[in-house]
């Protein structure tokens, strides 16, 4: 019997295999790139709702950039992992040569690859439209959205780790729509007085005004940066306790 691959080969497969089948998924497809880029023209060339003094596409832009993360890292993970751990897939997987860390690792970094599509589609799209973002800011809009994955996609395992199948594909796209609206595409600011506590406490908030602040002023957004890291911490503690690998 022939020995398995390396560990980073076994996972760099997994990745792979993990990144098409999200690309090939119409329904993830459709939620990644498709609604984003929609979001992104209609509220650029749209009045309604206003969103500050500065041009419309320059605060757009970077809050479809947050909408894409939490697209990916939380919609896409929470409803395929679930679905895997309801048809016994990760159970397999935990006692394949993968294992159990290498799928996890091999998810993340196909978030990633799913991402840097999304980012390099969209922000050619805002590039198109008149978007001119801070070059000082790429630095800290990167690192904005790697903190918003590891928040994100621990709320997806958590959800997908706890819940059947059905009830994560029912809440997982509740929680988008309703992150729309709560800092992911309407700045905080502008939110009517009584959900701009919320919505800066949120995950979406938080991710939405680090990607603004970065892009549009060039700074270091450190108070949205730790409530992201705060959420990732929550979320992963949680889901490594109380995460079931089979159904």
């Amino acid at each position: 019997m022939s020995a398995p691959a390396p560990a980073p080969t076994r996972i760099l497969a997994q990745a792979r295999f993990e990144t098409l089948t999200l690309l090939r998924n119409g329904e993830q497809l459709l939620v990644s790139i498709i609604l984003p880029a929609m979001a992104l023209v209609g509220l650029t060339l749209s009045p309604y709702p206003a969103l500050g003094s500065h041009p419309r596409i320059d605060v757009v832009a970077p809050g479809v950039l947050a909408l894409a993360v939490a697209s990916t890292a939380f919609t896409g993970q929470a409803i395929s992992t679930a679905f895997d751990r309801r048809y016994g897939v990760l159970r397999m997987y935990g006692v394949s040569p993968l294992g159990r860390g290498g799928l996890l690792l091999g998810k993340a970094i196909a978030v990633l690859c799913v991402l840097l599509v999304q980012v390099l589609v969209l922000s050619a799209i805002a590039l198109a439209l008149g978007w001119r973002p801070a070059l000082t800011g790429l630095a800290p809009g990167l690192v904005g959205l790697l903190l918003g994955v590891l928040a994100f996609v621990g709320l997806a395992l958590l959800l997908a780790g706890t819940l059947r199948a059905e009830a994560v594909l029912a809440l997982a796209n509740l929680i988008w729509v309703v992150l729309l609206g709560l800092g992911l595409l309407i700045p905080v600011p502008v939110l009517p007085a009584a959900v701009r506590g919320l919505a800066g406490a949120l995950p979406s908030g938080a991710l939405g005004e680090a990607m603004r602040s970065a892009l549009l002023d060039g700074a270091w957004p450190w108070t949205a940066w730790l409530v992201l890291l705060a959420w990732a911490a929550l979320t992963w503690g949680l889901a490594l306790r109380l995460f079931r690998w089979a159904p």
